[in-house]
């Protein structure tokens, strides 16, 4: 399935030694960033902290030997951990063993759906997901996985896991009950963190926070004051173990799976690409899908939640110099060292400061830029983003994003039925046909209309050209010739030539000649196998349409 052939440009063919300083550089400095994220994203998903773990080990080693990008760091992500909580929360109670059996069986739906698309060569299927739509469900998760970890901030068990509405009411409600030290250490964990990713981005700033809050714990014994902390992470490599399969919870599972492999693939090969354009190399969508597909799949059988590439953590690999695959095996390898020798430094490491990381990272996710962008150069672009936004807070995570795609979806509908046209007139300086309504000096035929439909034809919106020039044909009697730009035209259905040709010869019959001129070569091609070139000759070969005004 994976030969030598395929893989000619993978690294692990053409490494050169001389990176190898670069790669541990990048890997150790990722696995430092990756241990504390890892276990807060674990979090975040409802899990034990060390399914965190597990899942930034096996994952990494498969994706960097399938994956075509060599900077994509792989592992646990906000987004794809709130999905996890949606779609999961509502079958089992979180952190409970039939809720963590239920989500390794996730992960492997998730990469056999991945394993499949990259296989089948059905990367281009994300594209229908619009960057309008990604755009508003981003903020508005980030916003949602931001806001759900203010219990752990303040030490407040608040209702409400995923509704926002709920958690800052009950939180305004229940105020008096903050627990001052907890709040505190997460404030000034926020602080630091924000002050180090402004101030020196590539400095292990979680590292800092997390060793300097357990040590205050652990010597001013602040979990007696109600602190919230870690307590024990099991020690130890994961276990190999099979996802207990049921066909009941896999078709409950099914729509969660299905977002958070479209998501968390989008996020993945959207980062994916804008490293590889630095470095002058490309990055094969079906081969990124194999690679996420085949860790998801491998990572199931050993403990690990759904992983994907992520925004912040491929940051900070490319920028400490990664420059292979290599640096993320390095990653897994340091944080199995850590599994097996130091998950007891971990005891005393307040909940508070897992939440300041999640907050953190995911409230940088928030783009008021691209929002106000869109509605500047398109505002239907800019609506839908709003939409999604709204509908995801509102609604929840899976419905929000179907509602956006379905009303982007919508909207391109309605814009292929109904397209720009333009009626064109002769424009003497330039010696070309322009469109009337933007150029009001071009001059228009008595006795002649001429049309041009900027899209390609077919059944939906036939119709409209129809009425389109019947309404202007209306309007001018005079009219005698209808010459049909069709520059603008790429493709046509069977259904557009069948009504066209009736169009034709039912104006025929009432004295209006319709041609057709600058026919593409696709178009032509149909239009032959329709023998219109036996029944119209040259009325539908015209190379301009100044040849078929003058014909």
């Amino acid at each position: 399935m994976f030969n030598k052939k395929k893989f000619q440009n993978h690294w692990l063919f053409n490494y050169e030694k001389r990176h190898l300083k670069n790669d541990f550089s990048a890997g150790l400095i990722v696995a430092i960033m990756l241990i504390p994220q890892g276990m807060a994203y674990s979090m975040l998903a409802g899990l034990p902290p060390v399914i965190g773990l597990y899942a930034s080990t096996i994952p990494l080693i498969i994706y960097a030997l399938l994956g075509s990008s060599k900077q994509l760091a792989v592992g646990p992500v906000a987004m794809v951990s709130l999905l996890v909580l949606s779609g999961v929360s509502t079958m089992a109670e979180p952190g409970s063993g039939e809720y963590i059996s239920l989500v390794l069986l996730l992960s492997l739906m998730v990469g056999v759906i991945q394993l499949s698309m990259g296989l089948l060569r059905l990367g281009f299927v994300v594209n229908f997901l619009s960057h309008a739509v990604i755009s508003g469900f981003t903020s508005a998760a980030a916003l949602i996985i931001g806001l759900s970890q203010l219990k752990n901030l303040i030490g407040v068990d608040l209702a409400g896991q995923k509704n926002i509405f709920i958690i800052m009411s009950d939180a305004v409600t229940r105020i008096s009950e903050i627990n001052w030290t907890t709040f505190a250490i997460g404030i000034g964990s926020i602080l630091l963190l924000v002050i180090f990713k402004k101030k020196a981005p590539q400095f292990p700033a979680p590292l800092v926070v997390v060793v300097a809050s357990t040590l205050l714990v652990y010597f001013f014994k602040l979990e007696e004051r109600g602190v919230s902390i870690i307590k024990d992470v099991p020690d130890g490599l994961p276990a190999l173990s099979v996802p207990a399969f049921n066909m009941d919870s896999v078709m409950a599972l099914l729509p969660i799976a299905l977002t958070i492999s479209f998501v968390g693939f989008m996020e993945s090969i959207a980062v994916a690409k804008a490293i590889a354009s630095k470095e002058k190399y490309k990055v094969d969508s079906n081969q990124e899908l194999t690679g996420l597909g085949a860790a998801n799949i491998v990572g199931s059988f050993f403990s690990a939640s759904p992983v994907t590439g992520g925004f912040s953590r491929t940051a900070v690999n490319y920028q400490a110099g990664a420059k292979s695959g290599l640096a993320s095996i390095i990653t897994a390898v340091l944080i199995m060292i850590t599994l097996l020798f130091f998950t007891g430094l971990f005891y005393y490491l307040p909940n508070a400061v897992l939440a300041a990381i999640i907050m953190v990272a995911v409230f940088g996710l928030i783009n008021v830029k691209e929002a106000k962008h869109l509605f500047r150069i398109k505002k239907s672009d800019g609506w839908i983003l709003v939409l999604t936004f709204v509908a995801t807070l509102v609604t929840g995570i899976e419905s929000g994003i179907l509602i956006g795609a379905g009303a982007a979806l919508l909207l391109f509908i309605w814009n292929s039925a109904y397209p720009h046209t333009a009626v064109l007139g002769y424009v003497q300086e330039e010696g070309v046909y322009r469109n009337v309504k933007r150029y009001p000096e071009a001059l228009e035929h008595t006795d002649t209309l001429i049309f041009r439909m900027d899209a390609s034809l077919y059944f939906a919106n036939f119709a409209f050209m129809e009425e389109k020039i019947r309404n202007i044909l209306g309007d001018r009697p005079e009219v005698t010739k209808v010459i049909l730009d069709f520059s603008g035209v790429n493709r046509m259905d069977g259904v557009a030539v069948d009504e066209l040709e009736k169009l034709i010869d039912e104006y025929d019959e009432a004295g209006v000649h319709i041609h057709l001129a600058q026919v593409k070569g696709p178009v032509r091609d149909l239009l032959e196998r329709a023998s219109w070139e036996e029944k119209y000759g040259e009325r539908i070969t015209h190379p301009q349409v100044k040849e078929a005004v003058s014909y």
